[in-house]
């Protein structure tokens, strides 16, 4: 079986792809895999460093601004936007795929829609709760939309073509048990562990809040806590921090990082998350069943961060917190109660799990592979 994998824009597009055509892989050794996604991409590394062959086509984003330089950008959008249909023609014509998934990004849209026309079987995946503009412009080609949530199928005109097959989470998350994972970091003391980031960029002002977290948080140290700062705060974080009078390296239950890399082991290990509402980041968490508090990006495409927020918050598996109304304060004192509750610890991470779908890649590829036949 010959697969076209499209998508870029974000790790969140990528990484359901990765772990859909790995498990392709595994289950049948001669499934040949090409990805598709844009020239200018961040997909390009992160999927030839997974080891599978890359083809870019020219596409881009519309800006909403008349500043002369948006303009420019926006009259080479309008370009690709005539030249990306024949680039991605050409390329299922040379590769002859037996299917074609679409996980979102811009790159995604010429290459379903072309091998849509081609009577290629297509499939899109959608991370987030609210479909973005590729996935919309894509509902009418694609012969099936897997979503990660029920509650999403309200926003598709056409909800008998979706499927929710939740989304895939890598499988080192699932290798130890909590209680290994706490050991592994040498946290097994009895008192819970928070886990907070906020992108691997970090965002400055949920850094600063962060600091103020900390002062509170040093005064007892009631819990342990992992906090990535991401690269852009890294070099002022210990200077926000010392504002306050709080000198880390006192406080060894305070483990900040630039990044955390061994992320798999920590989410396990984690009794409360404090985060953004990313695609990639709800589908973890729903898959370990941990509680969060989760604080949506104000600065994303239709306010998706916040949709996905509010699906977790209406089961009462996380609490919402816009950011407008967010404080480190407000952060820690919502962080205490809840890890001063088992019962309600109980009820959220149970929640979670209701939402979680497991064995979501082994629930895609059977998704997928159903529509060949």
């Amino acid at each position: 079986m010959r697969v076209i994998f499209t998508c870029g824009g974000t790790a969140g597009h990528v990484n359901p792809a990765l772990a859909l055509a790995g498990l392709m892989r595994e289950r049948d050794s001669s499934t040949e895999v090409l990805f598709v996604g844009a020239k200018r991409g961040l997909e390009k590394n992160l999927i030839e460093r997974a080891g599978y062959p890359f083809r870019a086509v020219d596409v881009s984003s519309f800006h909403r601004s008349w500043k002369p330089k948006e303009i420019r950008h926006n009259l080479i959008s309008v370009k690709n936007l005539i030249t990306a249909p024949h680039e991605a023609d050409a390329i299922i014509r040379e590769f002859q795929p037996d299917l074609a998934v679409g996980t979102g990004g811009y790159a995604s849209f010429p290459i379903i829609r072309q091998a849509s026309k081609r009577g290629i079987p297509t499939a899109v995946h959608e991370s987030n709760a609210l479909p973005g503009l590729t996935t919309e412009l894509l509902e009418p080609y694609a012969d099936c939309i897997m979503v990660g949530f029920e509650a999403c199928r309200q926003y598709y005109k056409h909800p008998e073509k979706v499927v929710v097959t939740g989304t895939p989470v890598r499988g080192d998350f699932f290798r130890m048990s909590k209680e290994e994972a706490k050991k592994a970091l040498g946290i097994d003391d009895g008192r819970p562990l928070v886990v907070s980031f906020w992108g691997s960029l970090g965002a400055t002002s949920m850094n600063r809040q962060m600091a103020e977290y900390f002062y509170l948080e040093a005064a007892k140290e009631p819990f342990h806590h992992i906090h990535s700062v991401g690269s852009i705060g890294w070099d002022r974080m210990r200077g926000w921090v010392q504002e306050y009078g709080v000198n880390l390296a006192d406080h060894p239950s305070l483990d900040v990082r630039e990044y955390i890399y061994d992320m798999a082991t920590v989410m396990r290990a984690a009794d409360l998350v404090l985060s953004r509402a990313g695609a990639s980041t709800i589908s973890e968490l729903t898959a370990l069943g941990i509680p969060a508090i989760l604080v949506p990006s104000p600065n994303v495409t239709n306010n998706h961060q916040e949709k996905n927020a509010q699906v977790l918050a209406d089961a009462g598996g996380v609490v919402m917190v816009r950011e407008s109304e967010c404080s480190g304060k407000k952060l820690f004192e919502l962080s205490a109660q809840i890890l001063k509750d088992e019962a309600r610890q109980r009820e959220m991470s149970n929640a979670m799990l209701a939402l979680g779908v497991p064995g979501a890649a082994e629930l895609i590829l059977e998704t997928v592979l159903s529509l060949r036949k």
